[in-house]
């Protein structure tokens, strides 16, 4: 039972990790095990022999989840992305906008503790804002991978060390990242056609998998730091993350190889809105169940 629990953590954290909106990272918070999660995937990279073991078998039942979840979620997302991309974006903040308090509310006792830490949320919403206003896509320009070239392939290495990163983070999706820079679908597309072995973008994908390897190598002590010794400013930095996807959600449609207008209120579709915060509030539900 306990082996069936953790890989579908890990299935419920690639569903996350491939749709803009929270992270993987957000869903093992809710779930209750990100701490876990982070020291596991540390320990795999710098602890004892002995933690070493512990830690990959916890990961590779995680990581067979994910990996049946990521591949589950691809293979459906570039059929209906860019088609319902107004009401998929609704339900991408359904997400974030229900998953806000609830990480605030479990991590109330430290942000009571350090309400100065107030100012990191203003630090998180400018630099989501920030980049989703300045981002490569903007003025109306999707990105296309069909020619690669260097200056495209080290974008395509950023985004993946980026994107990794904010995965593993809880707060900003890594998908969201990708969404801003307008790498989303191409990224996605370009994997889907892998798994259907065409193999004329395995060199985009290629690159991108480098960028996460050392996005993951480089950013998970430094994130099992930060929540140790400064948990307050981190949590409060990430729900500013949160907040700021918010804007980079409603901004994603302008970012599509065809691009769209921003989402308004006139294109927002409520009842995916509400699914949304139904799917924040099961994944806490089940957390509550697990410690019972």
């Amino acid at each position: 039972m306990k082996v069936i629990l953790q890989m579908f953590q890990g299935f419920c954290m690639a569903l996350a990790d491939s749709v803009p909106g929270v992270s993987g990272g957000t869903v093992a918070f809710l779930m209750g095990f990100y701490d876990q999660f982070i020291g596991s995937v540390d320990d795999l990279l710098t602890g004892s022999l002995e933690k070493k073991k512990n830690a990959l078998k916890f990961l590779i039942k995680l990581g067979i989840g994910w990996v049946i979840g990521m591949v589950s979620a691809i293979l459906v997302l570039t059929s209906v992305f860019e088609k319902h991309i107004y009401a998929i974006s609704s339900l991408f903040i359904g997400f974030i906008i229900f998953a806000i308090p609830v990480v605030a509310w479990e991590e109330r006792t430290a942000l009571q503790e350090k309400k100065a830490g107030a100012l990191f949320s203003v630090l998180g919403i400018a630099v989501v804002g920030l980049i989703t206003y300045f981002n490569p896509a903007g003025g109306g320009e999707g990105v296309s991978l069909e020619h690669l070239n260097v200056s495209l392939g080290i974008m395509v290495f950023m985004a993946g060390m980026i994107a990794i990163s904010a995965m593993v983070l809880p707060g900003i999706s890594g998908s969201t990242i990708l969404l801003i820079m307008g790498l989303y679908l191409p990224i996605i597309s370009a994997i889907k056609e892998l798994l259907h072995l065409n193999f004329s973008v395995f060199p985009i994908v290629f690159i991108f998998g480098c960028g996460v390897l050392v996005g993951i190598f480089g950013v998970v002590k430094a994130i099992r730091k930060a929540l140790e010794s400064f948990r307050a400013q981190t949590i409060y930095l990430i729900l500013g993350l949160m907040i700021g996807s918010i804007y980079a959600v409603i901004m994603g449609p302008t970012t599509l190889e065809t691009p769209q207008a921003a989402l308004s209120v006139h294109d927002f579709n409520i009842i995916f809105f509400i699914i949304g915060g139904v799917v924040i509030l099961g994944l806490q539900k089940l957390k509550g169940l697990k410690e019972e």
